[in-house]
Order: structure tokens, then C-alpha cells, then sequence
């Protein structure tokens, strides 16, 4: 096994063993605090260009299966265990994880000490790093070169590099999990890097989902005569997506139906009229407490996000955007945490998005609500229009 090195932005260094393939990565850092999950967090399209580090020490011990994926390959830049698994053990395991990141070239590093690593991390905040090994590896100043040399992750507008090329089509299903003739609705949903899950728990609902691309018009929701619009999660820096926003704005404007989840959140936030701004690490994992202020109840929430909405966190406020053309907007989750905006909720418009992963891959269940309340928005906007 090959020796590797991690080079972080601001020089410091670790030093382990080759994982996975065997080569050159670079992105921005940051760190995972889920127990379990890594397969989804692999092919999850929101850890485009980022370079993902686990805090749980031992990694890889079920294998890779062929079911639980996100979408149809691995898209974080690189990846940085402390003891991968020797041998995985799982009925359902179908290969290794070393085996699955060198098959799909994934640079990654084993063997050192993550805890430091994430320490490190918190303190500092998330910043450019580099994983070297076999050809790659050189000095210690050319390392940290190539590192400085990477393109930040703030002003990058990834979305249109993880989103589907062509629109598809996720069918309804019934109770009993076999298709709907009829749906109960219809959602054009945007793809920013959406995982798999998300349109088939709307599918759970009896709703047919139209996914399309990040590229999308207003005309192409709107040839899908839809009870309601949905916004992915996905990579980027939000004030970069300028066509998302617009296309949202056009959405709002029809007082059709809006739902956004992470990115989609942070870009309501924005076609409202509201800021953006990085945080120093991120939420990352399945265990962010967040209470939703309608209900009083604390969820346990998994997180994938660097960004976050910078809006009033009490009472009622007008939508800056265009004179407040928008009305009235609440914060509708707060994490508990840090007392970052997870929620927004429009009071004169059919709109509310959260800043977190309602599907639940991988992660807790206590938010699968939000799509009955998506749906319920979606009727209530059909009754109002009758």
C-alpha cells in the first residue's frame, strides 16, 4: 500500500496510505459527522468538487451495494478515512470500497488521524486541500502550490455540472407500491444535483414527478402543467446561480407552488431577496437538531451544506426583493446548534423550503412530513383556484 499525504490550504500536512485510486485530488475540505451513510454521501451530487473527510473511524465495513446510491456514480473529489474496513460483511455487499472508489477513480487516504483533521477544520473553517499519492507525490511546496491553485468553492456555480442532461419522469405509486394510473399531482422538479430519493418519496405520495434540468426555462415547467415546483439540493455557491433564481422568481410570480430543500432553500432565500453567506464548516451528517417553529417540535435532520440564508430569525418580514413584491416571510426552522436558518415559509405566497434532507439518504425519518406538507399546499392552491 502506497503512501499518501493530505496538504490543507494553510500548510498543514498528514501523511497515510494510498485509498482507493491512486493519484491526485483536490477541493475544498470538509468533514461528515454521520455514523452510517457513506454510500449515499458518496453519491450524493451536493459533494461535487469537495473533499469529504468521515469522522466516524472505521469506514467501508458494509461494502458497496447495488441499491443504495444516489444517483449513478461517486462525485465527491476525494475522500480521507482513519481504518478502512479489511474485509466488508453485508448480505447485500456486492464489492469493496477501495475496489468501488479506484473503479471510479476516486483519490482517497486512509490511516490518519481524522479527529485532528476535523479539529483542525472547526477551528480554521473549511479550505482548499489536495490528496497525493503514487506519481503525484513531490515536495512540500509544490504540493501546497497545486492546492493554492484550485478554484474556491465560493462564486462557483457547480449545479449545471451534476444536473441531468434530458428531462425524465418518476411515476406515481399507490399505497401498495404499484403504479397510479392517475396522479394526485404533478411537480416539475428542478435537478441541482438531486438524489434519487427525493423524487421517489414524492412518488410514495401518489405525485408524478417531471425532472428537469438546472438549464430549465419557465417554459419547460410550465409544459409540464404542474400543481407544484420543486428545487434540489445540489453544489455551489448560491450567489452564483443566477439563472435558478430568475427561473424561481418566474415561479413565485405564478403563485404556483414552491418547495425547495438545501440549495433550493438557499436559493428562495435569494429570490426573496435575502443574502447568503458561507459557513466557517458546514452542517454535515445525520444529526443536526432543528425545531420547526409552526409545531414546536425538535427534528433530527441529515445535512449537506457550506451556505446559508441570512434572514431575520424573529417575526415577520417583508421579502426585500422588488419593493417586497413578495409579502410576508417567516423562519420556519431554526438549527439548534448555532442558530442557523433551516426553514423559510412565504405567508402571502404558496411557498416554504428547509435547508436540510427530508428523503432521509441516508439519515433519520422525522422530517418526511414536509412532503405531505407539500402536497397539502399543492391542494389547498387547487381549491383556491377552482
Amino acid at each position: 500500500m502506497s503512501e499518501a499525504v493530505l496538504v490543507l490550504e494553510d500548510g498543514r500536512t498528514f501523511t497515510g496510505r494510498a485509498y482507493g485510486k491512486v493519484g491526485e485530488a483536490l477541493g475544498e475540505i470538509v468533514f461528515n459527522t454521520g455514523m452510517t451513510g457513506y454510500q449515499e454521501t458518496l453519491t450524493d451530487p451536493s459533494y461535487h468538487r469537495q473533499i469529504v473527510v468521515m469522522t466516524a473511524p472505521h469506514i467501508g465495513n458494509t461494502g458497496v451495494n447495488d441499491e443504495d446510491p444516489e444517483s449513478g456514480r461517486i462525485w465527491v473529489a476525494g475522500y480521507v478515512v482513519r481504518d478502512p474496513a479489511r474485509v466488508p460483511s453485508n448480505w447485500r455487499s456486492r464489492r469493496s470500497l477501495d475496489d468501488e472508489l479506484a473503479a471510479q477513480e476516486v483519490v482517497g487516504i486512509s490511516g490518519i488521524d481524522t479527529r485532528a483533521l476535523t479539529r483542525h477544520l472547526r477551528e480554521r473553517g473549511v479550505m482548499r486541500a489536495g490528496i497525493f499519492s503514487g506519481d503525484a507525490l513531490a515536495d512540500a511546496h509544490e504540493l501546497l502550490g497545486r492546492v493554492q491553485a484550485a478554484p474556491a468553492m465560493v462564486g462557483a456555480d457547480l449545479a449545471g455540472e451534476v444536473s441531468t442532461d434530458e428531462a425524465y419522469v418518476v411515476e406515481p405509486l399507490g399505497p401498495d407500491g404499484a403504479p397510479l394510473d392517475e396522479p394526485v399531482a404533478t411537480v416539475a422538479a428542478v435537478d441541482l444535483g438531486i438524489k434519487a430519493m427525493t423524487p421517489h418519496r414524492m412518488a410514495e405520495r401518489g405525485i408524478r414527478v417531471h425532472v428537469l434540468p438546472a438549464t430549465a426555462t419557465i417554459d419547460d415547467v410550465l409544459a409540464t402543467s404542474p400543481d407544484g415546483v420543486f428545487f434540489s439540493n445540489g453544489p455551489g455557491d448560491p450567489a452564483a446561480a443566477t439563472h435558478e433564481i430568475d427561473l424561481l422568481r418566474d415561479v413565485l410570480d405564478r403563485r404556483i407552488p414552491f418547495f425547495g430543500i438545501c440549495y433550493g432553500n438557499q436559493l428562495l432565500g435569494r429570490a426573496l431577496g435575502f443574502g447568503t453567506y458561507k459557513l466557517g464548516y458546514g452542517h454535515r451528517g445525520v444529526n443536526q437538531p432543528v425545531i420547526d417553529r409552526r409545531t414546536g417540535k425538535v427534528e433530527i435532520t441529515a445535512h449537506n451544506h457550506g451556505f446559508a440564508v441570512d434572514a431575520p430569525l424573529d417575526g415577520d418580514t417583508v421579502a426585500p426583493h422588488d419593493g417586497g413584491r413578495y409579502g410576508r416571510v417567516v423562519v420556519s426552522h431554526v438549527d439548534l446548534n448555532d442558530d442557523v436558518v433551516e426553514g423559510l415559509e412565504a405567508l402571502d405566497l404558496p411557498a416554504f423550503s428547509v435547508q436540510y434532507h427530508p428523503e432521509a439518504a441516508a439519515g433519520p425519518h422525522d422530517a418526511a412530513y414536509l412532503f405531505d406538507r407539500f402536497l397539502d399546499l399543492m391542494n389547498e392552491n387547487q381549491k383556491g383556484a377552482a
